[in-house]
């Protein structure tokens, strides 16, 4: 474990428990706003993010933070992603959606990373008080155990994560019995990213990765014994920027490379 990384579980768990869990289903209003993007913020995902920044900053003297809610008041600072020093990247309520919709599907995300390569990362379920987590190198656990992925179905036996295009491209086509037909997205790639590993969704398809979204769960997905790459060359992911291009997860190799050819 990296240096004072044994930390982040309880400051993530501080931070649902104070900021994010009391709120839940009881947001006002004027709580919940819209962003230039289009997409909701509510005042728990501002309050969470202040929270995890200090915190976070006090434990890595010298480090940076970049956070979902701050680079969409300032774009300017997912620049800090190619600075060579320690950074933090912070995604504080994904599936704020859902959140403010009373739906228990949500989660905390942290990255920590350096000359864009992530080193740890941290998925947090504050309502099933699953942790997921991993260090490069050294294997992913949730909670306190070890976690591998489990052994996958055939192909068309597996559910999977999709764009809305591509999943109902592929339930359509009723040609080939021989691909995936169960698909959906839960509004909160955290979430996706926790099931990927537990074995409940078998693969994912994303085509536009931020990386407070992503950081993370890549590397915690490989520690667990998975595969990803972007299609069709299968490349790796580095949390360098917003990259818009097709990228897979699977459980290995082998699957990768039989559902790549589907999203191509």
């Amino acid at each position: 474990m990296l240096q004072n990384l044994e930390h982040v579980p309880e400051i993530i768990k501080t931070t649902a428990k104070l900021d994010i869990q009391p709120k839940f289903r009881k947001l006002k209003d004027f709580e919940i706003t819209v962003k230039k993007s289009g997409e909701i913020v509510t005042t728990v995902d501002i309050l969470a993010e202040k929270r995890l920044t200090s915190e976070l900053l006090r434990l890595v003297p010298g480090s940076v933070v970049v956070g979902e809610e701050s680079v969409s008041e300032n774009p300017l600072i997912l620049k800090k992603l190619i600075e060579d020093r320690p950074i933090w990247i912070i995604d504080p309520l994904d599936g704020t959606r859902n959140f403010s919709k009373g739906k228990e599907c949500y989660a905390i995300i942290v990255a920590y990373c350096h000359a864009g390569s992530t080193l740890a990362g941290w998925i947090y379920d504050p309502v099933k008080d699953i942790m997921l987590s991993a260090c490069k190198g050294e294997g992913a656990r949730v909670n306190d155990r070890v976690v591998r992925i489990p052994i996958t179905p055939e192909i068309k036996y597996m559910s999977g994560s999709a764009s809305e295009y591509n999943s109902n491209r592929l339930k359509n086509n009723q040609e080939n019995i021989s691909i995936p037909k169960h698909m959906l997205r839960y509004g909160c790639v955290g979430k996706e990213y926790i099931d990927l590993v537990l074995g409940i969704l078998h693969f994912a398809e994303y085509g536009s990765l931020k990386p407070w979204d992503h950081a993370a769960g890549v590397l915690i997905h490989s520690e667990s014994g998975g595969f990803s790459g972007f299609i069709p060359e299968g490349g790796a992911y580095k949390p360098i920027s917003v990259i818009k291009n097709k990228f897979l997860l699977s459980a290995n190799e082998s699957n990768w490379k039989a559902l790549s050819c589907l999203f191509e």
